[in-house]
């Protein structure tokens, strides 16, 4: 029995494989440690330098699998089994037809998380309370035996729907999934099933929302119809450092940016996106996005610059006449705009003291965006992520029907970028017998609540009701147990309760805040320890294939071989294993590949390759609905765009769930009262880098950027809190120590904390890291039950 630190000592690895990794391990033999990139030990090796060619080295293809927007390409320089550096794509000219998939800064750093001296290397057992660090390193035949044995007890005692394969995004391979699916899928999907989730933490309030309005929540224009834009309009997207657009929109921007197309940001934030392409930058506070698209609509309306045949012809409910039968006049969004619904015009003025926007600055963005065609309207995820993100979400594709922006070449009506895939197979998990879906967001509802989580008051789907509630949690490749979730203090502290879930199973490569709360923890191996296969597509569709570059470290062990082990304990080896190699799963999934894009290479060259792209293509959104709106009518209950829904309407709650896109007041928003108490709005914004909380305990990317928290000068001065100091943020949900950057790079009365950053609290529960979610709350959004996780208020002080 032992802490982590004495845990620790126990480690030992063979001479040969000493000798392989000396260079690259610093002579490091640690378990696990939760602080990022504090531990002892260098995982630089002297003999590396990134993108050197090493003498006699081998060069492999092999590929970032996390869950960012890029899928980038890097390729490992390999001698005597030691990964000696990385480099990307550099094949072919770079050039518009053939752009390289070329790597950031967090792929060129992966060779320091492959030999991490705080690697997790052999299975441990908790031994005091949960997310106290206490660890007793065990066998892999004890491992799985009492996994097995708490699996079986669980399902038999509670059933299926007690078993919960929790959210996560850490593995996004082909052959190995922790976003469900994959080996662990299979395995529970033999043992009669799970419970699983609907909606993710990226977009779930945006991709429950917009097919109230068109049917599906895909169908945007590719990134690689900038350049055909007069105008570029984003809400708040930042793909200069997220990537969600793919790994080369920023090229296409560029392009545009060459054309003459303006660009205009409108963010709380001077983003790296603003910074490198915005002619203009528009601040806004936090959560008033629809506020400021209904001035903007009323100044199109009141000066007749909208498009309204348009909106007659392809549009239900923008104004009374065009309301689904039933529907009493002075429901329509037109109605709310001039103000008939509630007596509130929405002006400019109205708009501007809730959106911190100028009068002026209103009016000249609506004129500009009703003045010129076509314009490219796009929105971020952020936006979304909000208390009233559904609604938020709704209201950026209001400015394209206006404008009759839909449907032409440089269009993009507000919706997330459009994508050209490449068809590939994948791991056969299997179907779940288990029809139960809770939200993504809700688990620790189910866990609190027990057989008291229902479809009425949790957003439970498949069922009315959860029998006991959930008992076991799986969790693979995830931090969203803990540090990626809302309101990290009251998480853990319900994880702590062992009568409430009994059992947590923890899969990943380091002992991240979520490994933490685990009951027993087994080590798994990099995408550099085994072959795989990832895709991405938008503008441009892009196969990768990733080789083994070395051997599996320590006793770490891929998922695959513990699901097979576990199902042979549970008696359903025969239902699980088919009898093949990984390597023939992923033959398997080329040949779908293959057959459904005929110029896609044979498995040995995709292989030695390791890269597959299709060439570039220009989408344009709706452009059948708009050439022939009959012939190919939208998926919506009236074949049309529904600016009103009657779906929502009918639900009757229209102070929360509204039928047209309003501006909804939230808790936490700009005119609380709480802000009397906490009067700063704190969002947590993407950073370089990491990809959500993978990447935080790398020294390199600590190097390259900080955690620090972001605040405006103004709010500042008010303080006493200059730059670099360490500051105190808190509200009534906790509070986080974290050092400060002083920027006018954000608005006044806004401050903005990267999220990601691992929890790390100390004796007294206050987190030291810099991880938000000590700051956010549980409380779900009204209509996609998702997560509203940068509506928050809280006070900043000096430390």
């Amino acid at each position: 029995m032992g802490n982590v630190t004495e845990a620790k000592k126990g480690a030992t690895v063979s001479r040969r494989s000493f000798l392989k990794w000396s260079a690259a391990l610093a002579g490091s033999a640690a378990l696990v440690g939760c602080m990022p990139v504090s531990s002892g030990g260098s995982a630089e090796p002297a003999v590396a330098q990134a993108g050197e060619r090493h003498l006699n080295a081998e060069i492999l293809p092999t590929i970032c699998w996390h869950n960012c927007g890029g899928r980038c390409q890097i390729k490992g320089q390999v001698k005597d089994g030691v990964l000696l550096s990385i480099t990307t794509d550099n094949e072919g000219p770079d050039t518009p037809d053939n752009l390289q998939a070329r790597a950031c800064l967090k792929g060129r750093a992966q060779r320091q998380r492959l030999y991490h001296p705080d690697r997790l290397k052999y299975p441990v057992k908790r031994v005091g309370e949960r997310g106290e660090g206490k660890w007793e390193r065990i066998s892999w035949e004890e491992a799985l035996d009492t996994t097995a044995s708490e699996l079986k007890r669980i399902i038999d005692q509670y059933g299926n729907e007690s078993v919960h394969y929790i959210y996560a995004s850490g593995v996004g391979g082909a052959f190995n999934q922790s976003y469900m699916g994959g080996p662990t899928g299979r395995l529970l999907n033999c043992l009669g099933g799970y419970l699983s989730f609907y909606g993710n933490y990226s977009q779930a309030n945006y991709m429950y929302a917009i097919p109230y309005m068109f049917g599906s929540p895909y169908g945007g224009s590719s990134p690689t119809t900038f350049p055909d834009a007069k105008l570029i309009v984003m809400f708040g997207d930042n793909p200069a450092c997220t990537r969600v657009g793919g790994l080369n929109s920023t090229y296409y921007l560029k392009l545009a940016k060459q054309n003459g197309v303006k660009i205009i940001v409108i963010d709380p934030r001077f983003s790296d996106t603003a910074s490198t392409f915005a002619d203009q930058w528009i601040p806004i506070r936090p959560t008033t996005d629809s506020a400021l698209v209904a001035a903007l609509a009323y100044i199109m309306l009141t000066e007749g610059l909208h498009d309204q045949a348009f909106l007659d012809k392809y549009c239900v409910g923008f104004d009374d006449a065009h309301l689904p039968e039933g529907v009493p006049a002075g429901n329509s969004y037109k109605s709310y705009v001039m103000g008939d619904s509630d007596g509130q015009p929405k002006t400019p003025e109205w708009a501007s003291s809730i959106t911190g926007i100028p009068v002026d600055t209103i009016k000249q963005l609506a004129r500009e965006i009703a003045g010129v065609k076509p314009v490219f309207f796009i929105q971020g995820r952020g936006m979304q992520r909000h208390a009233n993100g559904e609604f938020q979400a709704l209201s950026v594709p209001i400015l394209a029907f206006m404008t009759g922006n839909v449907g032409i070449l440089g269009s993009n009506p507000g919706l997330y970028e459009g994508f050209t895939p490449v068809r590939m197979g994948s791991y056969p998990a299997g179907a779940n017998p288990v029809e139960a879906k809770i939200s993504f967001f809700m688990f620790t509802d189910a866990i609190e609540k027990g057989g008291n989580h229902t479809k009425e008051s949790s957003g439970l789907q498949g069922a009315d009701r959860l029998p006991h509630g959930i008992k076991f949690i799986w969790n693979y490749g995830g931090n969203a147990l803990v540090n990626q979730h809302s309101d990290t203090g009251r998480t853990t502290a319900l994880l702590k309760d062992t009568s409430k879930c009994e059992f947590i199973l923890g899969i990943d490569n380091f002992m991240t805040p979520s490994m933490e709360y685990s009951d027993i923890i087994l080590p798994d191996i990099t995408q550099f320890e085994q072959e795989d296969i990832v895709t991405r597509a938008l503008g441009q569709g892009l196969a990768l294939y990733g080789r083994k570059l070395v051997e599996p470290m320590y006793e770490c062990k891929g998922v695959y071989e513990i699901c097979l082990e576990l199902a042979k304990r549970l008696g359903v080896q025969d239902k699980f294993d088919e009898g093949k190699t990984q390597e023939q799963y992923l033959r398997e999934a080329v040949a779908v590949a293959q057959e459904a894009q005929p110029d896609f290479p044979s498995f040995e060259e995709f292989r030695e390759k390791g890269i597959y792209k299709t060439k570039p293509s220009k989408i344009v959104a709706y452009e059948a609905f708009i050439k022939d709106p009959i012939a190919n009518p939208l998926p919506t209950p009236s074949g049309k765009i529904e600016i009103f829904s009657k779906t929502l309407y009918d639900m009757n709650r229209p102070d929360e769930i509204p039928a047209v896109p309003k501006y909804i007041e939230v808790k936490e928003g700009p005119r609380s009262p709480l802000r009397e108490k906490y009067p700063l709005q704190c969002i947590g914004h993407h950073s370089k880098r990491r990809v959500h909380s993978t990447f935080d305990n790398l020294p390199w990317m600590e190097e390259a950027e900080p955690q620090r928290l972001w605040m405006n000068p103004q709010d500042a001065a008010a303080r006493g809190i200059k730059d670099g100091d360490l500051v105190k943020v808190y509200n009534d949900r906790g509070t986080v120590k974290v050092k400060v950057k002083i920027t006018p790079r954000l608005i006044p009365g806004v401050c903005s904390l990267p999220q990601g950053a691992w929890y790390t609290p100390d004796a007294n529960g206050v987190d030291i890291r810099g991880c938000i979610n000590t700051l956010t709350t549980w409380e779900p959004t009204k209509l996609a039950w998702g997560n509203p996780q940068h509506t928050n208020l809280v006070q900043v002080e000096k430390a």
